[in-house]
């Protein structure tokens, strides 16, 4: 981001975010696109135990940890909650139970502080947060977002409004395929940052795993969507025959191997898309984004086509409060219209609404 863009940047509206769609309570403060705040109290230890996220869980979670990540978010942004222009919540998509408290929370707040309310889309808040490291978003631009719960390729026209979905996901998003291979390794939840570390040892061609969804005649029905499950099976079915052989399983080689197939078509159909489209920007967000693999080599590639790669650091490409106060202020810089009280939490909420304001 210029000089320039950070001055402009620092005048715009002041907003606070609050999201709680899954197992991090995160609170934070924006000011146009300038982070002032971001705390986030994650429940990530109460669910390992598990090995995977518990909806009741998380929800408990959020409802303890909610007063105390407010008020360490405005004592680090050096604000009080009557001084913020709006309060920005996400409103879906998410654990509704989880949803339901971060919304219910933010209504409290913003009716204390007779602040405007926006519900917001959890999956355009993830875009928006990028313009707090690399500046305005140019549009229309590529985003693919992957995740735990999401692997999503968007057509972003518009964050203000226009969204369009181009590919997503038809049965295990990437994160949970790596959340499930950590398991069968017998490494930590979650799975993604233990795979990333053990492959870093590994051969990624070791084993020619599968690549879901890019044969030919699936190009044709499914050319920007993805699939994990039939990868995921693959992997489960190597390292039982690994075992029933009694031979020792190569942790490394498999998880290397396993992470060069989830990322060669994560990249490849993201390249794609901006091919198709005409779009030299795309954007790698969500959890997923964090893997040092998946930044590589959609970075190589892009390059070759002269496209360009925007990558948030990795604690902005997991879930927080900033990425929610930034689309919140760039929904007020833009005009919009505020949510009215009443607004649900929808866990199902479409990624075309990126305000619930848009449809009301």
């Amino acid at each position: 981001m210029t000089e320039q863009e950070r001055a402009a940047g620092a005048d715009g509206p002041l907003v606070l975010g609050i999201e709680t769609s899954c197992d991090e309570t995160g609170i934070g403060v924006v000011r146009g696109t300038t982070l002032l705040a971001d705390a986030v109290a994650s429940s990530m230890s109460e669910h390992a135990k598990y090995g995977g996220v518990v909806p009741e869980v998380a929800s408990r979670a959020h409802l303890a940890a909610m007063a105390g990540t407010m008020r360490e978010a405005l004592d680090t942004a050096g604000v009080r909650l009557s001084d913020v222009d709006a309060v920005a919540v996400t409103a879906g998509p998410g654990l509704a139970g989880a949803l339901l408290v971060g919304v219910a929370a933010a209504k409290a707040y913003a009716l204390a502080a007779n602040k405007p309310l926006y519900g917001v889309n959890h999956l355009s808040a993830h875009v928006a947060v990028d313009t707090l490291e690399h500046g305005p978003l140019p549009e229309p631009a590529i985003a693919m977002l992957v995740s735990g719960g999401h692997s999503s390729l968007l057509m972003v026209e518009d964050l203000a409004g226009r969204v369009e979905p181009l590919g997503a996901t038809i049965d295990d998003a990437a994160g949970e395929a790596f959340d499930k291979v950590a398991r069968l390794l017998g490494l930590p939840f979650p799975g993604g940052p233990p795979i990333d570390k053990a492959a870093r040892n590994g051969d990624p061609v070791a084993i020619d795993f599968p690549r879901g969804l890019t044969a030919p005649r699936d190009l044709q029905r499914h050319r920007f969507d993805f699939s994990f499950s039939g990868l995921k099976t693959a992997v489960a079915r190597w390292v039982e025959a690994r075992q029933r052989s009694g031979e020792p399983v190569p942790v490394d080689d498999v998880a290397a191997s396993f992470q060069e197939a989830v990322c060669d078509v994560l990249s490849r159909k993201a390249i794609d898309a901006c091919q198709e489209h005409g779009i030299d920007t795309l954007l790698i967000g969500g959890g997923v984004a964090a893997n040092s693999r998946l930044r590589a080599m959609a970075t190589e590639r892009a390059e070759r086509y002269g496209i360009r790669v925007r990558v948030p650091r990795p604690k902005l490409c997991t879930d927080n409060g900033a990425m929610v106060a930034a689309l919140g202020s760039h929904l007020v810089a833009a005009a919009v219209p505020p949510s009215t009280l009443d607004i649900p939490a929808d866990s199902s909420l479409p990624v075309t609404t990126v305000s619930l304001a848009n449809r009301m």
